[in-house]
């Protein structure tokens, strides 16, 4: 090879060599702009929620229910009970079977089923969840009325494939090692599962949970056709329907009064509160999961 070609191919290899860096600063640059855009856009939601609300969240909001349509003042005791008990009975309903579903697919299953049951999953995680509250409504409601076991099955069926996903995550993070060492020392397959994955896992379980209870807790569609009757005054009563926040902040915001805007906005952040509260949690127990197996 002459000097000429060799030269000719070392410029053509640095001309490369640029346009690589060049592309490569320019999607850097794109996704940084991306991140910048999605952070402030959550950064303007949340500080409208706190600047509009801020001045109706006070104690009033959280000891008092809702008064007569007409009345000033009230707030959304009831609603925090309701909620409160819908996602009990929700998390009661979906969280073990979603734990039983995704450890019969990770440990028990053969690989077409597992695959089978991921599948149904995803596709019943992506159905809307206003299909879920005309499912349930045509199911209990019609010709019994609303309940709040009809709200809290709708959110029940929402929660179902959340846990179940990400149990089969967490799951998968326990290195093999650790049941197959526990097979070699006598154990049984369910021992080794009730004794040595469970108790690693726990954490990311629980994280799983807390993910889908967050999903959970702002759903209004289901509930408008599910929940939404309800009698003033704070009920614990399964077999009426009771108020929950989601609801009541929809019924704030269509009010024409500016004190219910405030109201409504003040219900809001307590809703952004109690939803960041889980995530950080979440976030937490996950990260402790995985350093716990050694991820």
């Amino acid at each position: 090879m002459t000097r000429e070609e060799l030269q000719i191919r070392l410029e053509g290899r640095e001309g490369h060599l640029r346009r690589r860096r060049a592309v490569n600063l320019a999607m850097e640059g794109l996704s940084t702009a991306a991140a910048v855009v999605a952070v402030g856009v959550l950064a303007i939601v949340i500080g409208s929620v706190i600047v509009k609300g801020a001045g109706a969240f006070g104690p009033d909001l959280f000891l008092h229910s809702e008064v007569p349509f007409g009345e000033k003042g009230g707030g959304v005791a009831n609603a925090i009970v309701g909620t409160a008990l819908l996602i009990a009975m929700a998390s009661v309903c979906a969280v073990p079977i979603g734990l039983l579903v995704a450890i019969y697919a990770h440990e028990f299953s053969g690989g077409r089923v597992a695959f089978a049951l991921r599948f149904v999953l995803d596709v019943l995680n992506g159905v809307p969840t206003i299909v879920t509250g005309i499912f349930v409504f045509s199911l209990l409601v019609v010709g019994s009325g609303q309940t709040a076991f009809a709200g809290a099955l709708a959110l029940a069926i929402i929660m179902l494939p959340i846990v179940a996903r990400a149990a089969q995550e967490v799951l998968a993070l326990v290195p093999q090692a650790i049941r197959e060492g526990g097979l070699a020392l006598g154990l049984s397959r369910w021992k080794v599962l009730l004794r040595i994955v469970l108790p690693s896992a726990a954490g990311g379980l629980l994280t799983g949970a807390l993910l889908a209870v967050a999903r959970v807790a702002g759903e209004t569609a289901p509930l408008l056709f599910t929940c939404s009757v309800f009698a003033q005054g704070i009920s614990l009563n399964p077999a009426h329907a009771v108020a929950s926040l989601p609801l009541r902040i929809f019924q704030l915001a269509e009010g024409n009064s500016p004190e219910e805007h405030d109201e409504a906005w003040a219900a809001a952040l307590l809703l952004i509160l109690f939803v960041l509260a889980l995530n950080l949690l979440a976030r937490y127990l996950y990260a402790r999961t995985r350093s716990r197996v050694g991820q």
